[in-house]
């Protein structure tokens, strides 16, 4: 049938509707529209986009199914949006799920492209990888009977990736043996989103790649049984750099183990359902113990809400970058065909009232990381993206950046003597007026 149901559906509706229609509603605007604002269509408008719709799938060079278009329309309306709202098909919406639960479907290999091959950096432990034997630096010639050499390598790497349950055959090439066939069950694997590494046997490092349902459980539980094994931490270098969030109610957390008392941060939209304060609960998970935040031009969304709590009320001292500036908190909203989208219901503010969107967090050390030897960094930040939400005044409160740069990259145990010989991890730092890492410069 050349006119699909849908469509036939939306014409009959643009037929069947009053010319009051076209009239700008005089009905009480949606909480937070302006007074006056139609939230209503015209009937003209309805028609040019059935119009539109039409004219491509009659004209367009190439046969194009109704679903695909339809699909496109809604795609190019939530990108308009803002960068950060879009359409979920089923596939993509399942796959928002399991990054949220800190999982994903695969064989439990870490992979990387060098001259031309995959090569296996790293297997996880009790994966099918680690079951079937294979082991980091050995090659993937092929995929499914597929070889690997003249195929768009990305690609090639997704196949590694599908359905929990289903069968992947590999062979692979160790280094100096011969090539085998390896066939391996997918199914789900943790990724790790946190790390920890003691330094001079006091000091305790933690790297978090992101937020997931369980990493504040995570490093509550870390913490445990470092204090467990008898190590007193006398303290903390938490590692949020390149961290692009997660979900909001474990950056909460977060933030909440190293406070006793007040907001940790607040969101506000349109709609009341979005207006929102966090506060913290009484008890600390290391009270007292120096705290030091690391983060970068990465540092987006939760963990830039981590970072703000933190040194709004005090509790950390936050070294590196001016951070990404991604203020603003996304829903993800089913649809009734298994579908769902991404839109931008709120913004994101620190507990003294300041917006991290399109600005992000001032650090209060700054140093800056050499790039490929230079200091010229082109990655990107929210206030670079093509369409992103406004910035707002920042609030009052928060400290004040001291201006101090670094000119080389520092590995962590000389940014450990840094931050000690500028008081941070042995007391309270004098920042304002002062810049403790200038004789670095």
């Amino acid at each position: 049938m050349r006119h699909s149901i849908f469509i036939g559906i939306i014409l009959a509706a643009l037929a069947g509707l009053p010319a009051t229609y076209a009239q700008e509603s005089k009905e009480t605007p949606p909480d937070g529209d302006p007074p006056g604002r139609s939230a209503q269509l015209t009937l003209d408008d309805l028609r040019t986009f059935t119009d539109v719709f039409n004219q491509a799938r009659r004209n367009y060079v190439e046969t194009v199914d109704d679903k695909t278009l339809l699909d496109a329309a809604i795609r190019g309306m939530l990108k308009e949006l803002d960068p950060h709202s879009s359409y979920l098909p089923g596939t993509e919406l399942k796959e928002l799920n399991d990054q949220s639960r800190g999982r994903y479907s695969g064989v439990g290999v870490d992979v990387s492209v060098r001259d031309q091959k995959i090569i296996v950096n790293a297997v996880i432990d009790e994966s099918p990888a680690d079951e079937a034997g294979i082991n980091p630096e050995d090659t993937i010639t092929s995929i499914n009977g597929q070889p690997v050499k003249g195929r768009d390598l990305p690609d090639a790497m997704d196949q590694l990736l599908g359905e929990p349950g289903t069968e992947v055959v590999i062979s692979v090439l160790p280094p100096g043996g011969e090539e085998r066939e390896v066939r391996m069950i997918r199914q789900y694997i943790q990724f790790p989103t946190l790390s920890f590494e003691l330094l001079e046997n006091s000091y305790g490092y933690f790297k978090i790649t992101q937020f997931h349902k369980e990493t504040a459980i995570d490093l509550e539980q870390s913490l445990a049984s470092i204090k467990a094994d008898g190590i007193e931490l006398v303290g903390v270098v938490i590692d949020l750099r390149n961290n692009p969030g997660g979900i909001l109610h474990q950056a909460v957390a977060m933030a909440d183990g190293f406070l006793d008392e007040g907001l940790i941060v607040s969101t506000r939209g349109r709609n009341a359902t979005m207006r929102m304060e966090f506060a913290a609960q009484p008890g600390q998970w290391l009270p007292g113990i120096p705290l030091v935040v690391l983060v970068d031009r990465g540092t987006a969304s939760a963990s830039e809400v981590v970072a703000g709590a933190l040194q709004d009320h005090d509790r950390a001292v936050i070294v590196g970058e001016r951070t990404f500036g991604k203020g603003s908190v996304q829903s993800v909203l089913p649809l009734r065909d298994g579908s769902g989208i991404k839109l931008t219901t709120a913004r994101y503010y620190t507990p003294s009232g300041r917006s991290i969107q399109a600005q992000g967090i001032r650090p209060d050390i700054v140093i800056k990381p050499e790039v490929n030897g230079s200091q010229d960094d082109d990655r990107k930040r929210e206030s670079d993206l093509k369409g992103h939400l406004g910035k707002e005044e920042a609030g009052t409160g928060g400290k004040v950046a001291a201006d101090g740069t670094r000119n080389e990259d520092v590995s962590m145990q000389e940014l450990l003597a840094v931050l000690k010989d500028a008081g941070i991890l042995t007391g309270t730092p004098q920042l304002e007026g002062s810049n403790p890492l200038g004789e670095l410069q």
